[in-house]
């Protein structure tokens, strides 16, 4: 049996608490994590400092380039995991078999999570806007064109209380160590092997161990974890519904990452043409089982709605649960017990407004959520919406599912409310204007972009060297005369 300790600014440490990380079909136990606590966190938050000391007697790009040869050994090597090691098979098998995410998506997550970590120099170069990399070690410095400027971290260590829905979440942290910032990681209690596998890659590539501590959880210890992080970390990031959001609206402490509410939308000089766009709205809404906040979840156009609700319904709607291992298996099963039911429950509850219409029913073998022993699963929806007032206009699921609704062009940003990632599929400029200038839209796609493709040079939920540094006025010598 596999045990995983805490991690305590790289040391090990093993505590009267653990909790079983198990099988979501056979309830086999797969590993025993030891649970942190709250006051654990709180006493270790004290050497935070060290942290961030002991990465500064490194440059940036030496960090960056350890970063590129963990990512190498993070896709590839066998790795220790706690009294054991594990394979990139076995990481992929276990993932799956905690998460309920198909092994073919756990490895493509994998390969994604790598790809940012071999690409951090391009990344850091793009989010940090071509900054030297010496003014952020130094505090100051001055740019190419002459001007001194001086950056302030923050924080000493940056803090993620984690999800366990998507491992491509795990993208959002990996700057954090190339900056010179210690981290801290409250893991998903589904999923605590990516932080312990990129843990032991980083350390292989030379990472100071004492920059990274864990603290895993279970579902009844993780709230309070998660609070102890965002209490005593400056600088920290927390995923979660809209509730979580809206807790923390304001505190420039905490970066709230939530529901994503991506949409497509198609302009009326593209929409009568909807069937080319079909292969790409329906990769935008299934790939990752619809598991990411930048799945998307609603297409919106001014005509022809009820036809791209049929089409897309016919694509989708035959798709069933398979095995984890069949690389066809394109659904996630959902391992929280009632999960799927109240999901399913309050999408039959929308289904009875007049404006709504379910297009996958006539399509499918069986009903939307298929009950198992010990997890569900809940069958691509896709929703016909005539009004985009409807709740069900701006509706998101952790599953394939999506709304198309018919509005108006000129209601589309005043009607879509917060989009994550907006897709506009158009040629017209004023429309292209009007999307450019929309503060509800965070990432924008003008063109045939879908929503699940990111450009990891882009900034994502806010710029996190924005979050993690301040500017500031800084001078060396009197100013010119003036």
């Amino acid at each position: 049996m596999i045990e995983i300790p805490i991690v305590r600014w790289g040391e090990p440490y093993e505590s009267m608490e653990k909790m079983d990380v198990v099988h979501f079909e056979s309830g086999e136990t797969l590993a025993q994590v030891h649970e942190a606590n709250a006051g654990l966190i709180r006493m270790d938050m004290r050497k935070a400092a060290r942290a961030r000391e002991i990465l500064r007697e490194f440059t940036i790009d030496q960090l960056v380039e350890m970063i590129a040869e963990a990512g190498d050994y993070y896709v590839n090597d066998t790795l220790p995991l706690g009294n054991g090691d594990q394979s990139p098979d076995d990481f992929c098998k276990m993932q799956s078999a905690t998460t309920g995410l198909p092994e073919h998506m756990c490895r493509m997550n994998m390969t994604k999570n790598a790809f940012v970590m071999k690409h951090m120099h391009e990344i850091l170069d793009a989010l940090t806007r071509g900054l030297p990399y010496n003014i952020l070690s130094d505090g100051y410095g001055v740019e190419d064109r002459g001007v001194m400027v001086s950056y302030q971290a923050n924080c000493n260590a940056a803090g993620w209380v984690l999800p366990s829905n998507s491992p491509g979440v795990h993208t959002s942290w990996l700057p954090v160590i190339p900056l010179q910032i210690g981290l801290v990681l409250k893991p998903g209690p589904q999923e605590p092997w990516t932080p312990f596998r990129m843990y032991e890659a980083f350390a292989k590539a030379g990472i100071p161990r004492e920059a990274i501590s864990i603290y895993p959880g279970g579902t009844a210890k993780g709230p309070e974890l998660g609070s102890a992080v965002l209490e005593t970390c400056e600088r920290s990031v927390i995923f979660g519904g809209l509730a979580t959001i809206e807790r923390y609206i304001g505190n420039p402490k905490v970066s709230a990452h939530g529901p994503g509410f991506s949409k497509i939308f198609l302009g009326d000089d593209k929409v009568d043409d909807w069937e080319n766009y079909i292969d790409l709205i329906a990769d935008s809404v299934y790939v990752n089982s619809g598991r990411s906040c930048i799945s998307c979840s609603g297409i919106w156009a001014s005509r022809h709605t009820a036809e791209i609700a049929d089409a897309l319904a016919q694509r989708l709607g035959p798709m069933a649960p398979l095995p984890m291992d069949n690389p066809d298996s394109g659904l996630a099963a959902f391992t929280i017990p009632g999960a799927a039911e109240a999901m399913s429950g309050q999408i039959d509850d929308g289904c009875k407004s007049p404006a709504v219409t379910e297009a996958t029913a006539e399509y499918r073998d069986g009903d939307r959520l298929v009950q198992n022993e010990r997890c569900d699963f809940l069958r691509p929806t896709v929703l016909h919406v005539t009004d985009p007032d409807d709740t069900m206009a701006n509706t998101e699921y952790m599953f394939p599912f999506c709304s198309v609704v018919e509005c108006p062009q000129d209601q589309f940003l005043s009607k879509a409310g917060y989009t994550l990632v907006g897709s506009l599929l158009s040629d017209d400029k004023e429309l292209g204007r009007s999307f450019l200038d929309a503060t509800n839209i965070d990432r924008l796609n003008i063109g045939e972009v879908k929503t699940i493709q990111l450009n990891w040079l882009q900034p994502h939920e806010g710029n996190i060297i924005d979050f993690l540094f301040r500017a500031r006025a800084y001078q060396d010598a009197p100013p010119p005369p003036h």
